[in-house]
């Protein structure tokens, strides 16, 4: 029996241990073959981008270390897929065309980073390249800065914005405040000139839970550094300007984007039914409509709480949730018993504020807990490690 699962990123990996746990072991009529598609040779930690943007930290897994064995691993884009036949088409990284068949197929392509149009300026955090193209840029705006006899010049190149005030751009901004500072010290530039500002189009930060917890992590933001500017959307960075929805301008040396994620675009290709957004449409046990044996988690799924009617989140800690009752479900499947349906991952989220700094925030039976600190920190590199299967 053939299972193949296209995507090597954080839904990608968990169901392929899911799915070796459960039909692997529990289906004793049939050998289990396992193949693993992903364009790249390796997983990325979508979560770390912000790390090659102020060091050289390694954020890339290669998958054959992943899966020594036991699953097969084939770098390539699948072009297209034959539902009615069960095979896929795909092409290596050689550019030759393949064909395979499939009893099992799972799409986990997840997401891709929102850019802003080319014209709006400035840098988006999408993926490593950028990431070290910022680092690049604050490093020699910090050089220049030193020798910069004009005031005004030299506090523009001090002066960092960063656009978007999710998750990720709070971490960008923490992790940047703190190393940024640090080398501008080293250098000779008092780190008090140094200017990370946060521009959030909301009156507050982390719209998902309590008003509390946004102004900690406002405080905590503010202590290490940054300026938070509510209600302040950036509209484009042209010149070493950004433009605010205010009507202000705000004078910078580099302009970071960090705008979200949206259901990865190339799963439009591939002939599955999708929503207006790019999501595919799967029931509550993650089948995509229509197509047997076809499965859809992670990112690029719609996946709607049967209980709540909300959508499920787009963290990489419901990707893993969803891939762990995967297996549960093919296995039920095939079978021919009660599949589990879906069921929403409880209110906990990690922000991480700069090394060893962290708040962590769930909700569990009607309650709000909130851990700050170092323990705050420990817990959400506890929750990267366990994404990436560093830690099983």
């Amino acid at each position: 029996m053939t299972c193949v699962i296209v995507g090597g990123g954080y839904a990608g990996i968990h169901a392929v241990t899911s799915i070796r746990k459960y039909v692997g072991t529990k289906l004793t009529k049939q050998a289990l073959r396992i193949i693993l598609i992903d364009k790249n040779p390796y997983h990325l930690r979508k979560v770390l981008l912000f790390k090659p943007a102020i060091g050289e930290e390694e954020i890339t897994i290669p998958l054959n270390k992943l899966f020594p064995e036991g699953v097969e691993i084939v770098q390539a884009t699948v072009t297209s897929i034959e539902a009615e036949n069960k095979r896929i088409h795909f092409q290596d990284n050689l550019s030759k065309e393949h064909c395979l068949g499939y009893d099992i197929l799972v799409l986990a392509v997840g997401s891709s980073i929102r850019k802003p149009d080319q014209a709006q300026g400035g840098i988006a955090l999408s993926d490593i390249e950028s990431a070290r193209e910022i680092r690049t840029k604050w490093r020699a705006n910090l050089y220049k800065a030193k020798s910069e006899k004009d005031m005004a010049l030299r506090s523009e190149l001090l002066t960092i914005a960063v656009a978007g005030a999710g998750i990720s751009g709070m971490e960008t901004s923490a992790e940047l405040a703190h190393y940024i500072r640090s080398d501008a010290k080293t250098i000779g530039i008092d780190p008090s000139d140094v200017k990370i500002v946060l521009l959030n189009s909301h009156p507050r930060l982390f719209q998902e839970g309590p008003a509390k917890v946004g102004r900690a992590l406002e405080q905590a933001l503010v202590q290490r550094g940054v300026t938070v500017k509510h209600e302040n959307k950036a509209l484009k960075e042209e010149g070493g300007r950004v433009t605010l929805s205010t009507g202000e301008t705000l004078s910078v040396g580099l302009c970071i984007w960090t705008l979200g994620l949206f259901p990865n675009p190339f799963i439009k290709n591939l002939g599955v039914p999708f929503t207006n957004e790019g999501g595919v449409i799967v029931d509550s046990c993650y089948r995509v409509k229509g197509l047997q044996d076809v499965y859809c988690i992670g990112d690029c799924a719609l996946i709607i709480d049967p209980t709540s009617g909300k959508p499920d989140g787009k963290t990489c800690k419901e990707a893993s949730a969803q891939a762990a009752r995967l297996g549960r479900i093919i296995l039920a499947d095939r079978k021919g018993g009660r599949a589990p349906s879906h069921k929403s991952h409880m209110e906990f989220f990690c922000i991480a504020l700069g090394p060893e700094q962290g708040i962590v925030w769930l909700r569990r039976w009607g309650m709000n807990v909130t851990i700050s600190g170092r323990l705050g920190w420990f817990i959400r590199k506890w929750t990267w490690d366990i994404a990436s299967l560093i830690k099983k």
